[in-house]
């Protein structure tokens, strides 16, 4: 280059920043729904995130994928997948920070009676457990962990766990998926006492510990799911796997499971929690992989997925050849039992979509601030201006939506609330995550060529782009989506909650307040499934706009509901005025401010 050509007009790297303290949609989303929330942890989280250092761990994680070793050089058999150890290190991040189980990690409302469920199957005589208290442990990450609620907020641990979620996707999202099923699996334990007041300890702790050894002998424990299986897909009833009972113990009820899983993410985790045909029908089973007596339990890693994308995380396929597993529930009541845990990572869906997003606006922010074309800077270009805008009102009204849901997990003890929890969950997974990978696409455009090249795992667009589709598929897909909120809508009080959560707008807009004023009475005619999508998709923009009201500048709620609401109306073909492409809000949006809000520096 020293003789061809000089090189310039390339944009430096979006690196050392602080992703908290540079995301205002996310700061002043905090504030509405936990005021009383210190986000000091959370700053230190975001600088640590944005650093060069867990970036270069972020790339290494997933140029260098995971790799089952079946078995020994001896023939013996391993069922072992080994990661890289970039990937040891965001686990430790993660984990440290809390994202797994903070909201757990208190003492729950509802807490095992004296004496109950404190007995283990592994006998007197053994060594007890040894387990560190939330906080303790490999002080590696170089961030205080998020508060415990010692006076910071306390009453909103799912709001700060949500937030500190979305942080790390921008990061990395694949490490994700056993912390979030970690956070989902934990609160369904209490289905078996004796189970949770084992495991509770070491599912909540900050320590990160992937040695494959006894649950008694871990700092820290992670937790996956098994559900799916080649025949059957969303629709579970249609397992084949079988439970037989096989006696009893310090943890209940014991089961020999035979058959297989199709989809069994995080192979490596200490447990899993996996449906399967007991004699009174589809159940839950607690399946871990190191049995109490210290032998292997026999689940067989077959192969890994070869996926499109998250290829920093373990997917397998799985056999069970009469693997021990322990009832959690009642026998046949399998599929309610997995409902909570399923509802959990839908808003994982959510969050982790959300945080995309915000990842992928801004780096098309950061790009086209610094790159030239035609005589000036792209961000200055009058086209690019109206993109970048309209993909920064997608991203913070995905961010307004998925952590309003989750103030909703917060505060479910309210009537309200937990109506809201039911709704919103299908609504924030089925439309944030339905437009993620149209907005990955066209902020990828921004960047041109540089954003469609991997170039050995830096090309983080690239990584974006490739992982969208997963969380819309993941826990369900579209169809399944707008089906559970049909289901949601025809409960009694759902429609007089959902007229109190729009009722914050009302005036505001007169196309918001036309949108609301229909929904009741679509809820109330919708007798067939074939419009269930547009009613999703209508109730998840009445619902921003709402939030958006209460959260963001003007400019940036006038254009949203002028964009996406102003061209509503009863019985026209499209959900709004806005066309198929982002790009197209009219000439009088406040472009100046809705661009700067969402600036990465």
């Amino acid at each position: 280059m020293d003789t061809t050509h000089e090189v310039f007009n390339q944009p430096e790297p979006l690196v050392g920043y602080n992703l908290f303290e540079t995301n205002r949609p996310l700061r002043d989303a905090l504030k509405f729904n936990a005021p009383a929330l210190d986000t000091a942890a959370l700053a230190a989280l975001g600088a640590t995130l944005g650093s060069a250092g867990m970036q270069t761990h972020a790339r290494l994680a997933n140029i260098h994928a995971p790799e089952l070793h079946s078995h020994d050089r001896f023939g013996r058999r391993l069922d072992q997948v080994e990661f890289h150890p970039s990937y040891h290190e965001l686990m430790k991040l993660a984990t440290g920070a809390g994202l797994h189980g903070t909201p757990w990690s208190r003492p729950h409302p509802n807490p095992l009676p004296k004496g109950e469920g404190t007995t283990s199957p592994v006998g007197e005589g053994t060594t007890p457990p040894v387990f560190l208290s939330p906080g303790e442990g490999p002080a590696s990450p170089a961030f205080p962990p998020l508060p415990l609620g010692e006076g910071r907020g306390e009453g909103s641990p799912h709001v700060e766990r949500a937030a500190g979620f979305m942080l790390f996707t921008e990061l990395e999202p694949s490490v994700l998926c056993p912390i979030s099923m970690t956070y989902a699996v934990t609160p369904a334990l209490r289905g078996n006492a004796a189970i949770y007041a084992d495991w509770a300890p070491g599912l909540t702790s900050r320590a990160y510990d992937p040695e494959f050894k006894p649950w008694q002998r871990k700092a820290g424990l992670t937790m996956g799911m098994g559900m799916t299986e080649k025949q059957g897909g969303s629709d579970v009833r249609a397992n084949t796997t079988r439970a037989e009972p096989a006696g009893s113990d310090g943890w209940g009820a014991r089961y020999a499971l035979t058959g297989h899983k199709w989809f069994f993410s995080a192979p490596m985790c200490d447990a899993f929690l996996v449906l399967a045909q007991a004699p009174a029908g589809l159940s839950c089973f607690f399946l871990p992989r190191i049995l109490p007596d210290g032998s292997v339990n026999a689940i067989r890693i077959q192969r890994l997925k070869d996926k499109l994308g998250n290829k920093a995380n373990a997917s397998s396929e799985v056999e069970f050849e009469g693997a021990q597993a322990w009832l959690v529930g009642e026998e046949g009541r399998g599929v309610p039992q997995i409902l909570e845990m399923g509802t959990m990572t839908r808003l994982d869906c959510a969050l982790g979509t959300s945080g995309l997003m915000r990842q992928a606006l801004s780096l098309a922010l950061h790009h086209t601030s610094q790159r030239k074309a035609f005589g000036k800077l792209l961000i200055d270009q009058p086209l690019m201006r109206n993109v970048l805008a309209d993909l920064a009102l997608e991203s913070e009204a995905a961010t307004v939506l998925a952590l309003r849901l989750a103030r909703a997990f917060d505060k479910s003890a309210d009537a309200h609330e937990a109506v809201m929890a039911r709704l919103l969950t299908p609504i924030a997974k089925f439309w944030i995550c339905k437009r993620g990978s149209h907005f990955a696409q066209e902020a990828m455009e921004c960047l041109g060529g540089n954003g469609y090249v991997e170039e050995g795992g830096v090309g983080v667009m690239a990584r974006i782009y490739r992982e969208m589709p997963l969380n819309s598929i993941w826990e369900g897909a579209g169809n399944i989506m707008a089906l559970d909120l049909l289901r949601a809508l025809r409960k009694a009080d759902a429609v007089a909650a959902l007229e109190h959560e729009l009722s914050a707008a009302r005036g505001a807009h007169p196309a918001l307040d036309r949108l609301a004023a229909a929904l009741p009475a679509r809820v109330e005619d919708m007798a067939t499934e074939l419009e269930a999508r547009r009613l999703a998709q209508d109730v998840a923009l009445a619902v921003q706009a709402v939030l958006l009201l209460q959260t963001a500048p003007a400019p940036v709620f006038s254009a949203f509901c002028d964009s996406r609401i102003a061209g509503w109306q009863p019985g026209a073909p499209s959900g709004g005025a806005w066309g198929p492409v982002f790009g197209t809000l009219a000439a009088g949006t406040d472009f100046d401010s809705i661009i700067a809000r969402a600036m990465p520096r």
